[in-house]
């Protein structure tokens, strides 16, 4: 019974239970009053960077930048499906910088993340990168191609599948989370 006002007071300012409230107050602090990644609509760690937040669309349970020295460039948009994990030091960077003229970037297709995949820590997904459904992507991959069937695990440098899922598998799991 002692829980319940707490979780209603979570609830209703859209905290997580899984964060703790001292995440809260410094995202309050860094987010609301020194107005580091004031343009982002959810709580994002104070050591994550944001750019173009309106251009990211996200799924259920997603909240990209919450973890630590996350980097998100979502110039020409990132698109991020449900239940999607985003680890720590990840860059996620849809636009390049022009060859020539630094100060403009390259217009390409945007990056798009499926349901239920797991981004590893220090990995980084570069511009026009389409990740399928129950993507895993192992810490400090680099993702320079699309992987649009999902259901595997990729890495290294350039990143490629070393481990297929199992199809079935996923599937059921993900009609559980409904």
């Amino acid at each position: 019974m002692s829980n319940e006002p707490a979780y209603s007071l979570q609830s209703l300012f859209g905290m997580r239970r899984e964060m703790s409230k001292s995440f809260y107050l410094t995202d309050l602090l860094f987010r609301r009053i020194f107005r580091q990644n004031s343009g982002v609509n959810w709580a994002v760690h104070h050591t994550s960077t944001i750019h173009s937040p309106q251009k990211i669309t996200r799924g259920k349970g997603v909240f990209p930048g919450d973890s630590p020295c996350v980097y998100i460039n979502a110039v020409n948009g990132v698109s991020i499906g449900d239940y999607t994990n985003i680890g720590p030091n990840v860059g996620i960077v849809s636009a390049n910088h022009d060859l020539v003229n630094n100060d403009s970037h390259t217009v390409t297709q945007p990056i798009n993340i499926g349901r239920f995949c797991w981004i590893g820590m220090n990995a980084v997904i570069l511009p026009g990168v389409q990740l399928g459904d129950f993507t895993i992507v192992g810490a400090g991959a680099i993702v320079t191609k699309k992987f649009p069937e999902g259901y595997c695990v990729i890495a290294g440098n350039p990143a490629r599948i070393i481990k297929y899922l199992n199809k079935e598998e996923c599937d059921a799991f993900a009609k559980s989370k409904k």
